[in-house]
C-alpha cells in the first residue's frame, strides 16, 4: 500500500445518523463520508468490539461497533472509493491504556487458550470480510497497547504474553492475506521512553514483524508537539517502520453542547478537554486554532526521517452531539465497572460543528501535500 494516508475514524457515524445527526458542507446537506472524501479522506478507521451488548441485547453505545456495524460502514467507504483500516480491540467494549478487558466469551481462558482465541477470532473476522468482498487495506492488532492487552495476562510488564497475543493476531492476518499491512498502536505519542521500552521488549520476546507503528497524540494529554516530533524521529530510525498518527484531534470550541445532547447534568460526563487541559495546548480551541494545529501536526508527520511518516487518522471527526449517541450506556458502565455517566465527550473536537457544518480545518487537510510518491492509497 503506497501513498500518504489522510484517514478518519468514523466508527460512531452510523449511530450518530440513526440518532438524527445531519451534515453540511457550505450549507449543502450531504453524506458525512462523502463530505470527508471531498476534503481528502482516502481511508477510514473502524474499531471492532467482540460483543458490545448487555445480556438483554442492549447496545453498549459509542457506535455499537460490532462486526455488522463495521462491515456496513466499510462497504459504504468502498462504494465511494475509500480504503479502510480494521482496528481490533479484543474486548467487548473500549480497550485503551486504562482498560483492556478480556471479552466475556474468553473470560475463563488461560494464556495459551487466549492466544489461540486471538488467532481464531482474527481469522474468522477476516474470513467474513473476504467472503463479503470487503477486505481491509490495513489491520491494527490491538488498540492503544501501551499497557498491554487481555489483562491481567497481557498487562505490562508481561511482555512475553503481550508478544504472544499480538503475534497470534498478526499470524492470522498473514494467513488471511499476506499483502495486508499490520499496525501496532500505542498511545501517548510524546513519550519516547514508552515507545523504546515497549518495542524493544516486544522484539526481545520474539514478537512477529509488522509494517506500521501507530501513535495516538492528543495535545491536551500527550505532551508537546516537540516531544511528538522527537519521538517519531527517533523510533523511525530505531525500528525502520512506517509511522502513522493512528489517533489525533483538536478542539474547535470550548462552548458547552448540553442543549444538543439533551441530557441533564447528572447523566453527562462532559467534554474531555476540560478548561485546565485546554490551557496546556498552545493553540486556542477555536476553528482557527484547530486549523493551525492541523498544519503543525501534518508538517510534523511529513518531516519524519526516511519518508517514514505516512499520514494520520483524525479521531471521530463526525461524532457531533445528538440525543442518544454517547460514549457508554448505563449497561456499558456496569460492564467496565465504571460509575459513568454517559454523554458525548468528543463533540467539541469533531471536524463538524455542533450543527454538522464542515469546519475550516478540513480545508487544511484537503490542501496538504503529504505524498512523497505519486498516487494515493491502493484499494
Amino acid at each position: 500500500m503506497d501513498g500518504w494516508i489522510k484517514g478518519m475514524d468514523v466508527s460512531s457515524l452510523l449511530e450518530v445518523e440513526q440518532c438524527g445527526g445531519k451534515f453540511y458542507d457550505h450549507g449543502k446537506a450531504g453524506d458525512a463520508m462523502e463530505i470527508l472524501k471531498g476534503y481528502g479522506m482516502n481511508m477510514v478507521r473502524l474499531r471492532l468490539w467482540n460483543h458490545p451488548f448487555a445480556e438483554d441485547g442492549t447496545s453498549f453505545g459509542a457506535g455499537c461497533c460490532d462486526i455488522e456495524t463495521v462491515l456496513t460502514l466499510a462497504k459504504r467507504a468502498k462504494a465511494i472509493g475509500v480504503s479502510w483500516l480494521l482496528d481490533f480491540h479484543y474486548s467487548d467494549f473500549w480497550a485503551d491504556p486504562g482498560k483492556q478487558t478480556i471479552p466475556r466469551a474468553w473470560a475463563r481462558m488461560n494464556v495459551e487458550e487466549l492466544a489461540a482465541a486471538v488467532h481464531d477470532y482474527t481469522g474468522e473476522i477476516l474470513d467474513r470480510c473476504k467472503k463479503e468482498d470487503i477486505m481491509p487495506q490495513m489491520v491494527s492488532v490491538g488498540n492503544e497497547l501501551s499497557k498491554g492487552l487481555l489483562w491481567p495476562y497481557g498487562k505490562v510488564p508481561e511482555y512475553a504474553n503481550i508478544a504472544k497475543f499480538v503475534s497470534e493476531g498478526i499470524r492470522a492476518v498473514r494467513e488471511a492475506d499476506e499483502t495486508v499491512p499490520v499496525m501496532i498502536h500505542l498511545d501517548n505519542g510524546g513519550n519516547n521512553e514508552l515507545y523504546r521500552t515497549w518495542f524493544d521488549e516486544y522484539f526481545k520476546n520474539g514478537g512477529a514483524d509488522f509494517e506500521y507503528i501507530g501513535l495516538s497524540y492528543y495535545p491536551f494529554w500527550h505532551g508537546t508537539l516537540e516531544m511528538l516530533r522527537n519521538n517519531m524521529n527517533d523510533i523511525a530510525v530505531r525500528y525502520h517502520k512506517k509511522l502513522i498518527i493512528a489517533e489525533v484531534s483538536m478542539g474547535h470550541t470550548m462552548e458547552d453542547y448540553q442543549e444538543y445532547e439533551k441530557l441533564p447534568d447528572e447523566l453527562r460526563k462532559g467534554m474531555a478537554t476540560r478548561p485546565e487541559l485546554a490551557a496546556k495546548v498552545p493553540y486556542p480551541m477555536s476553528p482557527e486554532g484547530q486549523s493551525d494545529f492541523m498544519k503543525a501536526i501534518l508538517k510534523c508527520i511529513k518531516d519524519v526521517p526516511e519518508g517514514l511518516g505516512r499520514g494520520f487518522f483524525y479521531w471521530e471527526p463526525a461524532w457531533i452531539p445528538v440525543p442518544g449517541s454517547q460514549w457508554a450506556t448505563k449497561e456499558a458502565c456496569e460492564y467496565m465497572n465504571e460509575k459513568g455517566p454517559g454523554g458525548n465527550e468528543w463533540a467539541n473536537q469533531a471536524l463538524f460543528d455542533y450543527e454538522g457544518n464542515a469546519l475550516p480545518a478540513l480545508e487544511i487537510i484537503r490542501d496538504f501535500q503529504g505524498e512523497s510518491m505519486a498516487g494515493g492509497v491502493s484499494m
